[in-house]
């Protein structure tokens, strides 16, 4: 997602034409959009964009679990 923040500001300031930028080869410009791109494509081909999901739902399930386990009183909650 960095990668895609970047390519943006570096395409608006080559457009405005603001600063050092401004002088660049839109092909050096637009590297960052290229980059992102085989950046999800690995995410996606090697499983990572999964993996990551679940371990956010495994920790939203052991949340519930462990707030029910204290509201049935089989735990004593986390301080």
């Amino acid at each position: 997602m960095y990668l895609l923040g970047l390519g943006i500001v570096l395409l608006a300031l080559k457009y405005l034409e603001i600063g050092t930028v401004a002088t660049w080869e839109w092909w050096q410009v637009l590297i960052p959009f290229g980059l992102a791109v085989l950046w999800w494509s690995w995410a996606d081909w090697s499983g990572y964009t999964k993996r990551r999901a679940m371990e956010r739902l495994d920790k939203v399930k052991q949340a519930r679990i462990d707030k029910n386990r204290v509201a049935l009183g089989m735990k004593r909650p986390r301080k």
